[in-house]
C-alpha cells in the first residue's frame, strides 16, 4: 500500500538551535544567521550537504531528498526560473533577517527562487507621518503622484535592505526594481497611479539566475509612456507565477495562512472549484481577503490544475518545501471526489493502469495486476478517488464485517497537493472503523501512525487501525479477518512481535512494537501532528465573576501551574478586589463590549470564560469574532461559554469530554459549557443506549441545591462592597424540595440533542426531564428511569457503565445509590445504584455531581486546558 503523509517535524530554527542557548525567538534567529554564515567559507556540495543534513530535522530523510530532486530537476539553463516564486507581504520584511536565513538555506542547495516583495505597511507608516491618509477601494490602494514618489522610495530601501542581508550571509542577491512588468492604468479616475500588468519580461529575472544571484523583484511597474505604476503585490505575484510556470507558489505574511473570521481558525486547505463561490458570499470576506482569493483563483484558473498556492509564515518556509506535511494554508482548484461500487464506473482501463504504475506489491512482483482485480469480486467494496486519478483507494466492506482498506495508491501530484488526506477523510466519513496494511519499510509509515488509534508491526508488515479501542477486541477482527483470508496470517497474537533473534523475516533495521489510542488532531486535513501537552503561561478574563461559579472558578485558578487570571468584569463590583485569587493582585473592572473587542484585537488574553446569564454574552462573543478578524498575528482567544446560548450551534464545540471526545475540544476556539443536570442526564444514559427502546424515552429526575437557582444582588458588606445572596433560600423551601420547570426544561432538549449523536445516522431521541431544587447547598442527584429494549440484568447494566467509563479520571463506578456527601465539593461525577425491573425491561440508575463543579468551573477547566493545550486535568484535584 502506498500513501504520503504532511507530517511536521522539528522547526528549522530548532534544529539549529545551540543547546545551551535559551528559548528566545532572538537567540534563535542568531543562531540561524550564525549557521548560514559559517558555511560561507566552505565549498559549495559541503555547504549543500550540511543543509540537507539540517533539512533533515523538519522532515525525514526521504521527504527532504525526494522534494530536492523534484525541485533541482526544475529547472534547467533554458529555463532557470522554474523553482518557485515566493512573495513576501510587507510585513514579513520586519523579519528581514530570518526572511534572509530562509532564503540562504534554499540558495545553499543550489534552489533559485524568484522573489518578489511589497511594502504595504511601511509605506501607510511614512505617508501617514506625511499627513497623508492611506485611501482604499476594493482592497486596492489608491495612489496619487505624492503617494507613488513614496513608494518609489519605500520600495527601493526595503529591497537594498532584503539584498544586503542576503548577501551579509554571503548569498548573491541581485535587486530588480523595474524593468519586469509593464501595464496600463487599471482605472486612472478611480484608483490614480495603479497598473494593471500587460506583460511580464522574464530576462532580467533570468539573467540574474543564469550569474548565480537570488532575483529581489519589486511589484512597480512602467506603462508604454514611461509612467510608473503600483501594482498590488499579490497582483504581481500571480502575473510573474502565469509567465514562469513554477513548481511552488508560496506568499508569505506575518499570520502563517488564511484564517476564517468568525471562528479564528486557520483554513488548512481551500479547494476553490468547490469553495470559491460559497467563500466569496461569506460576511466576514471583506475586502483584502476577497481580492486574495480572487487573485489566486485567477491565477489558478491560468496554470496547470495540479498547481497549488501556500499561504505561510516565513519560518515555515522549509516545512512547506521539503515535507509533506506543508504549512499555513493550501489553495488549489481541486477535484470533486467519486465513490463508486464497480471497476466499470471507474474505468477498467485506467484502474487497471493506476494499479500496474503505484501498487508497491505489483511493482514487487508479490501480487499482479490480475490478481488485484479478480480479488475484488470475493467482497463488495467501494473505490474512493479523484477525476485525475491522482489518489485511488479501495475499501473491501462484506456485511457485518470490519472494512479493511486494500489499497491507497497516490501519484505525485496526488501527494504534493494533499489529495490523499481528502480520500481518506471521505473513507472515515463512511467507516467508523478501519484496518490496514502497510510495509515495515514504508518511506511514509509516519503518515499511517497519525491517522491510526492502534498499530503493530510484524514479519516485515504494520497492521493499522482507527476506531476499536479494547485490545481483545482487536485480536478478535484480526482472528477473523485472517481466517477469512481478508490480510495475511501474520497479526496474531495481537501485541509485540518476537524478540529481534527469531523474527529472522523481518526487513533489517525495522523495530517490531505495538501502539494504541495515538493522539490526533481532528480535521487535520494535511496531516498534523499533535505537539506535547503545553506548559506555556496564559492569561484568562473572565465575564461575569459575580456568581456562584464564577467565584468557584476564580479559586480554582489559584491553583493552576500555567493559567493567569488577568481581567475580571463585574459591573457591580468594579473596582474592588478580587479576595478568592491568590496569584496575583487582580481587580473587578466593568468591561464593555468595546472594551473586549480591543483586548482581543490587542492580543491581552488567550481565552474568555463567559460566565452570564442565557442570553446575554453574545455581544461581547460578536466583538471577540470580529477582532480576532483583524488581528494582525492570525490567532484567536479561546472561547468557553457557561450558559446555554451556543449548546445548540453547530459552528460551537460542545464540551463534554467524558462522552464527545477530547479531539474537538482540542482543536476547537468555541466551546460551550454543558448545563449542569444535562451532564449528568447525558452521562447516565449514554451508556444504556444500545438498549434504548424506540419511542419509549427515558426519564430523569433531578434535585439540586439552592445555589444551581443562581444568585441576586444582596445588601452591601460594612465596607460599601455589594454582596450576593441565593435567589432561592433554604428556608423558603421550609425543609422540603421544589419541582419547578416540569415540562420543557431547556437541559431536556439540550440532553437529547447532544445523546443523538451517539445513535446511527439519522437516529434521534428525546428524553423527559423534571427537575427539583432543595434545601442543601450544592449538589445533584439524577435518577435515571429507562425502559429497555430487551432483557437485561442489573449486573450487565453495572458492566455497560464500567466498560463506557474505563479509564476516566473523573468518573466513579460504586454499587451504592450515590448520596449527598459523595457528590458535594467533590470534582467528578458519581454513578451507582443499579436496578433492573422484575420483568426485566427497564433500568433505574443514580448518577449525583457538584453543581457547581463537574456541573460547571470544573467541566469548564477541562475545555480550557484540552483548548490552550494542557493536561486535561491541570489545576483540577485528581484522586
Amino acid at each position: 500500500m502506498h500513501a504520503i503523509s504532511r507530517v511536521p517535524k522539528l522547526s528549522l530554527r530548532g534544529a539549529l538551535r545551540a543547546s545551551a542557548a535559551s528559548g528566545t525567538r532572538a537567540v534563535a534567529r542568531r543562531a540561524n544567521v550564525q549557521a548560514v554564515r559559517s558555511l560561507s567559507s566552505a565549498s559549495a556540495q559541503s555547504d549543500r550537504d550540511t543543509i540537507t543534513r539540517l533539512l533533515y530535522s523538519i522532515g525525514t530523510k526521504r521527504e527532504v531528498e525526494r522534494y530536492l530532486r523534484i525541485f533541482s530537476s526544475s529547472s534547467d539553463a533554458n529555463h532557470p526560473a522554474k523553482f518557485a516564486v515566493i512573495k513576501v507581504g510587507g510585513a514579513v520584511l520586519d523579519q528581514v533577517e530570518e526572511l534572509a536565513t530562509n532564503l540562504s538555506f534554499l540558495y545553499r542547495v543550489g534552489l533559485y527562487p524568484v522573489v518578489l516583495h511589497g511594502a504595504g505597511p511601511q509605506l501607510n507608516s511614512i505617508i501617514e507621518a506625511a499627513g497623508v491618509i492611506p485611501d482604499y477601494i476594493d482592497g486596492i490602494r489608491v495612489t496619487d503622484a505624492k503617494t507613488l514618489q513614496i513608494a518609489r522610495r519605500v520600495f527601493l530601501d526595503e529591497n537594498l535592505k532584503l539584498v544586503a542581508a542576503l548577501e551579509k550571509l554571503g548569498t548573491r542577491a541581485r535587486p530588480i526594481t523595474s524593468g519586469v512588468f509593464s501595464a496600463d492604468y487599471l482605472d486612472k479616475d478611480k484608483y490614480g497611479l495603479v497598473g494593471k500588468i500587460t506583460k511580464v519580461d522574464k530576462r532580467p529575472i533570468e539573467a540574474s539566475i543564469r550569474a548565480g544571484a537570488l532575483p529581489i523583484l519589486t511589484s512597480l511597474a512602467e506603462s508604454d509612456a514611461g509612467q510608473i505604476l503600483n501594482v498590488n503585490a499579490d497582483i504581481a505575484a500571480g502575473e510573474l507565477a502565469k509567465e514562469l510556470e513554477p513548481l511552488k507558489i508560496v506568499f508569505l505574511n506575518e499570520k502563517g495562512g488564511l484564517f476564517h473570521g468568525i471562528t479564528g481558525e486557520k483554513l488548512d486547505v481551500i479547494n476553490l472549484d468547490e469553495e470559491y463561490d460559497d467563500l466569496m458570499k461569506q460576511p466576514w470576506v471583506k475586502y483584502g481577503t476577497k481580492l486574495k482569493l480572487r487573485e489566486f483563483k485567477e491565477l489558478l484558473d491560468h496554470l496547470p490544475r495540479t498547481s497549488s498556492v501556500a499561504v505561510i509564515s516565513v519560518d515555515s518556509l522549509q516545512r512547506e518545501l521539503f515535507t509533506d506535511s506543508g504549512a499555513g494554508t493550501l489553495i488549489r482548484r481541486g477535484y470533486k471526489l467519486f465513490r463508486h461500487k464497480t471497476i466499470d464506473s471507474v474505468g477498467a482501463d485506467r484502474l487497471r493502469q493506476v494499479i500496474h504504475d503505484r501498487d508497491p506489491d505489483v511493482l514487487s512482483g508479490d501480487e499482479s495486476v490480475t490478481g488485484v482485480l479478480n480479488a475484488l469480486k470475493d467482497t463488495p467494496y467501494t473505490i474512493y478517488g479523484d477525476e485525475p486519478l491522482d489518489v485511488v483507494a479501495i475499501v473491501s466492506h462484506p456485511e457485518g464485517e470490519v472494512p479493511i482498506l486494500t489499497k491507497l495508491l497516490a501519484s505525485r501530484n496526488g501527494v504534493m497537493n494533499g489529495i490523499v488526506d481528502n480520500v481518506f477523510n471521505a473513507i472515515k466519513k463512511d467507516h467508523r472503523r478501519l484496518f490496514w496494511t502497510a510495509r515495515a519499510d514504508d518511506e511514509n509509515r509516519a503518515w499511517h501512525f497519525e491517522r491510526a488509534d492502534g498499530s503493530f508491526t510484524r514479519a516485515g508488515k504494520s497492521l493499522f487501525w482507527y476506531g476499536v479501542h479494547d485490545v481483545n477486541e482487536v485480536e478478535k477482527i484480526v482472528k477473523s479477518i485472517e481466517e477469512k483470508g481478508r490480510i495475511p496470517r501474520t497479526y496474531l497474537p495481537v501485541g509485540p512481535s518476537a524478540p529481534p533473534h527469531k523474527a529472522a523475516s523481518a526487513p533489517s533495521g525495522v523495530r517490531s512494537f505495538s501502539t494504541m489510542a495515538r493522539r490526533r488532531v481532528p480535521g487535520s486535513s494535511r496531516g498534523y501532528a499533535t505537539a506535547a501537552t503545553s506548559t506555556e503561561q496564559k492569561r484568562l478574563a473572565l465575564i461575569g465573576a459575580r456568581g456562584y461559579t464564577g467565584q468557584t472558578l476564580t479559586t480554582f485558578l489559584s491553583e493552576h501551574p500555567y493559567l493567569n487570571l488577568t481581567h475580571v468584569s463585574s459591573r457591580q463590583l468594579a473596582g474592588y478586589p478580587l479576595t478568592s485569587y491568590t496569584k496575583a493582585p487582580v481587580t473587578f473592572s466593568d468591561l464593555s463590549v468595546q472594551d473586549v473587542e480591543r483586548m482581543e484585537k490587542d492580543g491581552e488574553v488567550d481565552a474568555w470564560v463567559m460566565a452570564l446569564p442565557n442570553g446575554i454574552c453574545k455581544p461581547f462573543v460578536d466583538a471577540i469574532d470580529r477582532a480576532t478578524a483583524e488581528r494582525k498575528d492570525g490567532k484567536g482567544s479561546v472561547i468557553v461559554d457557561l450558559s446555554a446560548d451556543y449548546r445548540f450551534e453547530d459552528g460551537w464545540t460542545y464540551g463534554l469530554p467524558e462522552l464527545y471526545g477530547r479531539d474537538a475540544i482540542r482543536a476547537s476556539k468555541r466551546i460551550s459549557n454543558p448545563g449542569c443536570y444535562a451532564t449528568s442526564s447525558q452521562l447516565l444514559i449514554a451508556p444504556l443506549l444500545k438498549h434504548l427502546k424506540s419511542e419509549a424515552w427515558p426519564t430523569v429526575f433531578g434535585v439540586s441545591g439552592y445555589s444551581g437557582a443562581g444568585t441576586v444582588t444582596g445588601p452591601t458588606d460594612p465596607d460599601g462592597r455589594p454582596t450576593t445572596v441565593p435567589k432561592v433560600t433554604p428556608e423558603s423551601l421550609h425543609g422540603a424540595i421544589r419541582p419547578y420547570a416540569l415540562t420543557d426544561h431547556i437541559h431536556e432538549r439540550e440532553a437529547g440533542r447532544h445523546l443523538s449523536r451517539l445513535l446511527a445516522a439519522g437516529a434521534g431521541m428525546k428524553l423527559a426531564f423534571v427537575p427539583s431544587v432543595a434545601p442543601w447547598f450544592s449538589g445533584i442527584i439524577s435518577v435515571l428511569s429507562m425502559p429497555l429494549a430487551g432483557k437485561v440484568s442489573a449486573r450487565e447494566v453495572r458492566a455497560l457503565y464500567e466498560e463506557r467509563y474505563a479509564g476516566e479520571k473523573l468518573v466513579r463506578v460504586r454499587n451504592e445509590v450515590p448520596t449527598l456527601p459523595d457528590i458535594e465539593n467533590q470534582h467528578g461525577w458519581t454513578v451507582g445504584g443499579f436496578q433492573v425491573h422484575s420483568e426485566g425491561d427497564r433500568a433505574v440508575v443514580v448518577g449525583g455531581l457538584d453543581n457547581l463543579l463537574k456541573g460547571a468551573a470544573t467541566q469548564c477547566l477541562q475545555n480550557l486546558n484540552l483548548a490552550l493545550g494542557y493536561d486535561e486535568y491541570a489545576g483540577i484535584p485528581v484522586a
